[in-house]
């Protein structure tokens, strides 16, 4: 495999997300403006699988939703040149449409999302995100996020 585009270090500071909610652990490709393309390791370590579920373990939909999310934000950040958050600023989601879930991610699974700029019009990024482990798609959905100011 080749080098990450961005590792740990550089996504840690990008991203506000820390443990247990930090959800990328590499940056495997980035055209600014067009696509990201991120990985998410998936250990038994997780916090989530004590809970979900003790007898098989499987990753939350909603957590992949939102390991897509981070990778969107960190596609955003490239694309208008942000190295980082200042602290009055955060990254919301807007939206998120057709949500379909297609195969349980499991411990052990290396989670690829692929991220791909739809349009960014007015502080509103729309994007189209699929997540795979090998070559199976494991989760899509249409993503809304925008950047606001907070006290």
């Amino acid at each position: 495999m080749s080098a990450p585009v961005l590792d740990i270090h550089g996504i840690l500071k990008k991203l506000p997300h820390r443990y247990p909610i930090l959800l990328v652990d590499r940056v495997l490709a980035l055209e600014p403006g067009k696509t990201i393309r991120t990985l998410k390791n998936v250990t038994i370590n997780e916090q989530f699988f004590n809970g979900h579920f003790p007898n098989r373990p499987v990753m939350p939909g909603v957590l992949m939703i939102e390991a897509m999310a981070q990778s969107a934000a960190l596609l955003a950040f490239a694309t208008v040149g942000i190295e980082k958050l200042d602290d009055n600023s955060v990254f919301y989601f807007a939206g998120i449409d057709g949500a379909r879930f297609k195969r349980p991610v499991e411990p052990g699974d290396q989670l690829v999302m692929d991220i791909f700029t739809d349009r960014a019009k007015a502080g509103i990024y729309k994007f189209k995100a699929q997540a795979r482990v090998g070559e199976d798609l494991a989760c899509e959905a249409d993503l809304m996020c925008t950047m606001r100011k907070v006290a």
